[in-house]
């Protein structure tokens, strides 16, 4: 009887085993010299092939070996006791590392607070670990013109890196034409962008805003105007606000115009801030298309806070004794007299214009009907052009039908006003009352208008008012030249704002966005 044993090498698909040499036997050996030989001979290739196959596993699985070794250090027993790891990642060592990034962090908080900067909302956010890399970020940052207190405002800029994200991002801003002046401004509206990718998120805005029409020269003055652009997703509010804008009747050819003057816009969400303004300006009732061309002219008053601003100054003008119906032309001629703080500024021209002429409260109100502007015109123009009527030779209540009438005196160049005045007294030679009745001749150009007109009327012999003689274009005066009477209706005054001349658009402005469409702003 024998008891063999194997040895084996093991590996994922095969058990290579052998047999060894007897290790026990009960029985007696008869083996010759030449059998031992022989059995020796056979034992010593087994034992060299299964040692070339170990070399070739061992080889083979090298990587995973040594991955192995460092998660499983050496067990094997000497003597019965076992050996301990030796291995550089042991948990004493990470409890170290840990131990040390935290008295690092600690030491820059200190340094910090030491320069009155507030650490707190610093916690969590990847910072530098020395000191003097932390202290070259905030000299940096000074050196563009932040205070301490614009650093406080926004703390989490301490975690750019200056040579990674401040510096890329500065040159790229410099060579699109943003002017360094304007860098600490730029900053302290919108510091997140020295977090952005120049490839990733700035290249990207910027070539949307140039194929909005705007000109590549007027790029750097949109975004000194409005920095928060940067940050804006193209397929968001950018392209909604303009949708809606070309929708409602802004002209296409004009967009680049409106976002250059007012970049807010593309910030602005349709359905909280743009169309409710718009709706409620038609609800005042002025047409949609006046809105747009209005919007064209002057894209800041989308600016006016709707509820905080502009339904007041309505209302105000209405308690001013503006009558409702009057509401479209004052807003139309004046968008900005819903965007001003009103109230006080209508007390005080209200206060000033009672104290200098006999104007009742309706009058003032029509006054403000005629002329919104009335309520920006300063104190001392309207004292030096109510003192100018009087030295005229009129009289208190004559100036006040003036000021009703054409409330436009109070705001002209008064040094044209008086070459006009001289000329209707030496060559017109007509009397005061003929101004009382049109006032509005003051208004007109004296080597444009009044003289040649006159000339004519003088030389055909007619006699005629001033209405009829200035109110009209150039065209129709030369018709009315040919009449052989003065039609009276003519000499009907005309208003002096006409909303119509909101509402022309060209053929080539026509939206190709449908108004129906308003809901997907909602």
């Amino acid at each position: 009887m024998k008891i063999m044993s194997y040895a084996g090498i093991t590996k994922s698909n095969f058990l290579l085993v052998h047999p060894d040499l007897p290790a026990l036997s009960f029985c007696r050996s008869h083996l010759s010299p030449s059998s031992i030989l022989m059995v020796t001979s056979n034992c010593e290739k087994r034992f060299r092939l299964i040692t070339r196959f170990q070399y070739s596993v061992a080889a083979r699985t090298s990587a995973s070996s040594v991955d192995a070794s460092v998660s499983k250090p050496y067990t094997g027993r000497l003597g019965g006791k076992q050996r301990s790891s030796t291995s550089l990642y042991s948990r004493p060592s990470l409890i170290e590392m840990k131990n040390e990034r935290i008295a690092n962090r600690a030491k820059v908080y200190d340094f910090l607070r030491g320069i009155g900067i507030v650490p707190d909302e610093l916690d969590g956010l990847e910072l530098p670990v020395t000191i003097e890399v932390m202290r070259e970020r905030v000299d940096f940052l000074h050196n563009l013109g932040l205070t301490i207190e614009d650093i406080n405002n926004y703390p989490l800029v301490l975690g750019c890196s200056v040579k990674k994200n401040m510096i890329p991002v500065l040159d790229y801003l410099g060579k699109l034409g943003v002017r360094k002046s304007t860098f600490t401004g730029f900053l302290r509206r919108y510091p997140q962008v020295l977090h952005a990718s120049v490839v990733v998120d700035l290249a990207p805005v910027v070539k949307y805003l140039q194929g909005l029409d705007i000109k590549p020269n007027d790029i750097p003055r949109v975004l000194e105007r409005y920095p928060e652009v940067l940050g804006f997703k193209l397929e968001g509010t950018m392209s909604t606000s303009v949708a809606y804008l070309v929708g409602i009747g802004v002209a296409r050819r004009e967009i680049g115009g409106v976002l250059t003057r007012y970049p807010e816009i593309v910030g602005m969400r349709v359905g909280r801030v743009i169309k409710p303004f718009v709706e409620y300006l038609e609800s005042l009732g002025i047409p949609r298309l006046a809105i747009a061309k209005l919007i064209e002219q002057r894209p800041h008053i989308l600016g006016f806070g709707l509820e905080e601003r502009v339904k007041p100054n309505v209302d105000t003008l209405v308690e001013f004794n503006v009558r409702k119906e009057a509401l479209p032309l004052v807003v139309a001629q004046y968008p900005e007299i819903i965007g001003i703080d009103l109230k006080p500024k209508l007390l005080g021209q209200q206060s000033l214009l009672n104290s200098l002429t006999e104007l009742s409260l309706e009058d003032f109100g029509s006054v403000v009907e005629k002329m919104p502007q009335v309520v920006s015109v300063t104190n001392n123009a309207i004292l030096k052009h109510v003192g100018f009527l009087k030295d005229c030779g009129f009289s208190l209540q004559q100036v006040t039908k003036i000021v009703v009438g054409c409330p436009q005196v109070l705001a002209l160049n008064i040094d044209i006003m008086k070459l006009s005045f001289d000329f209707f007294q030496r060559e017109m030679k007509r009397p005061l009352d003929d101004l009382i009745a049109f006032p509005a001749f003051f208004t007109y150009g004296l080597q444009s208008t009044i003289k040649p007109r006159h000339k004519m009327i003088v030389k055909k012999g007619l006699k005629c008012s001033l209405s009829w003689l200035l109110n009209c274009s150039d065209e129709k005066f030369e018709e009315r030249m040919n009449y052989d009477t003065i039609d009276m209706e003519e000499m009907e005054m005309v208003p002096s704002f006409d909303m119509n001349t909101l509402m022309v658009r060209s053929d080539d402005s026509s939206s190709e966005y449908e108004e129906d469409s308003d809901d997907e702003y909602l």
